[in-house]
């Protein structure tokens, strides 16, 4: 283990009493199913890299890679004290996302909140897990079935620090009543340039009653790194050939030359542009950002300065809100 004399400015994590750096490590991509092309050696470098840097908070789940991301987030975590681990429980009946007829006790019955937490501390080789979320939501589930006595016991046997829920993708205000009601002190939530929907209601109520907000597709599955061109391909069985169907790819390109015009920026700047756009908005506690090499971990770590966006760019950036459901739309 090598010890980083860099410390990546931190924010609190809403109420929980914990401070994560800004940019946070997401550990999607590192489980080698959805994303093909993982490389366990190279996730563990840039894992490694990112903690020398000064990074402190990982995000990962039971669902990426059958629990293969635990092991290798709980690989690194042990080495370095101090780091902050995120996990998420799978719901029972796999339904993703959760649908509006879905009960508490389908996708998350007390037991099975208890077991799973127990399965990924056992991968993970952790004897805590600093965030447990649920990997899909409904505000419905409030007041329904046992989980939130699940939760409860969890933390009174030291096995978990704080809970919190990972939103349906493009469903913001899907958790609102979650944050208001106190039963959530996270919130993982898909917001960024053009997904600017978590604006309208969540974050402010985040922000207003203490609860932390972990950012993730930030850079919109890529989308505003400007690496995505209309001759871009993903290797079979990829997810990114459904996200990016259609003519996606090409109707994104004018999309992007419109943020370059608007900011007066180069292609090169979209992504530090973009993170530091969400990072602007007072809510918000970290940015999940998937790294697979340590070239990214190094570019996006950078980041975590603490300097501000100046306000008019983030008014600039508002008008470029894009508003759609592509996985509808790559289906219809």
């Amino acid at each position: 283990m090598t010890t980083s004399n860099t410390k990546l400015h931190q924010r609190p994590l809403g109420r929980t009493g914990m401070n994560v750096t800004e940019i946070g490590y997401g550990a999607w991509g590192i489980g080698a199913d959805a994303w093909i092309g993982a490389d366990d050696d190279t996730s563990l470098s840039a894992l490694r890299r990112y903690l020398d840097l000064g990074g402190n908070f990982i995000d990962t789940a039971m669902g990426y890679g059958n629990g293969h991301s635990e092991q290798l987030v709980g690989q690194v975590a042990r080495e370095y004290p101090g780091t902050l681990v995120a996990t998420k429980v799978s719901p029972k009946n796999g339904q993703w996302p959760a649908a509006d007829t879905t009960t508490a006790d389908q996708a998350f019955p007390g037991e099975h909140v208890i077991a799973m937490t127990e399965a990924s501390l056992e991968r993970l080789g952790l004897s805590t897990i600093d965030v447990q979320q649920f990997h899909v939501w409904n505000d419905s589930w409030l007041g329904q079935g046992d989980w939130q006595d699940a939760v409860a016991q969890l933390k009174k046997d030291g096995k978990i620090r704080a809970f919190g829920i990972s939103i349906n993708d493009h469903q913001p205000n899907n958790a609102v009543k979650a944050v208001e009601s106190g039963a959530v002190e996270t919130v993982q939530v898909i917001y960024n340039v053009f997904d600017q929907a978590p604006q309208d209601r969540l974050l402010d109520a985040c922000h207003a009653n203490g609860v932390g907000v972990i950012v993730r597709v930030a850079l919109d599955e890529g989308s505003l790194t400007g690496n995505i061109t209309p001759d871009t391909t993903f290797p079979d069985g990829d997810w990114r050939n459904r996200y990016f169907g259609r003519n996606r790819k090409t109707e994104l390109q004018g999309k992007l030359r419109a943020i370059e015009s608007d900011l007066g920026i180069g292609t090169d700047q979209l992504a530090e542009t973009s993170l530091r756009f969400v990072l602007a908005h007072p809510a918000v506690s970290t940015v999940i950002v998937g790294m697979r090499s340590v070239r990214n971990v190094e570019r996006n770590a950078a980041l975590a300065d603490g300097q501000a966006m100046p306000a008019a760019q983030v008014q600039k950036l508002h008008v470029h809100r894009w508003d759609r459901n592509w996985y509808q739309a790559a289906e219809s």
